[in-house]
C-alpha cells in the first residue's frame, strides 16, 4: 500500500508536453487518473479495453494511460499499452474539443 498520488505526481512532473507519454497503474486506475488530471498539461485516460485506449488517443489526445491492475489481466494491459502508444491523435473535428479540455473551468 502506497500513497498513489505521490507516484502520479512524479510521472506528471516529468511529462512536459502532449508529445510525451506516461503510464500510471493502481488498483482501479481511477485514483491515478483523478490525480493526473489535476495537471493542466495532462490528459489522463482510464482505459479498460482496446476501444477506450484507441479512442482516448484518437479523439482526446490523451498523453497518460491509467490502468487498474486489479481489474485488467496483464496480457490485456500490455495490448492496451501498445495500442495507446501507437495510436495518433486524429485532429480535425476533435481539435476544438481537445483545446477546451485544457481550459480551466
Amino acid at each position: 500500500s502506497v500513497d498513489f498520488p505521490d507516484y502520479a505526481d512524479l510521472v506528471c512532473q516529468k511529462i512536459t508536453d502532449l508529445d510525451s507519454r506516461g503510464v500510471l497503474i493502481c488498483g482501479s486506475g481511477q485514483g491515478m487518473a483523478m490525480r493526473a488530471n489535476k495537471y493542466s498539461h495532462i490528459r489522463a485516460a482510464l482505459c479498460w479495453d482496446l476501444t477506450t485506449a484507441r479512442l482516448s488517443r484518437e479523439h482526446n489526445n490523451a498523453n497518460v494511460l491509467c490502468i487498474g491492475s486489479r481489474l485488467i489481466p496483464f496480457g490485456t494491459a500490455i495490448e492496451i499499452l501498445n495500442l495507446f502508444l501507437k495510436t495518433p491523435f486524429a485532429g480535425g473535428r476533435h481539435e476544438n474539443r481537445v483545446q477546451k479540455l485544457s481550459q480551466p473551468c
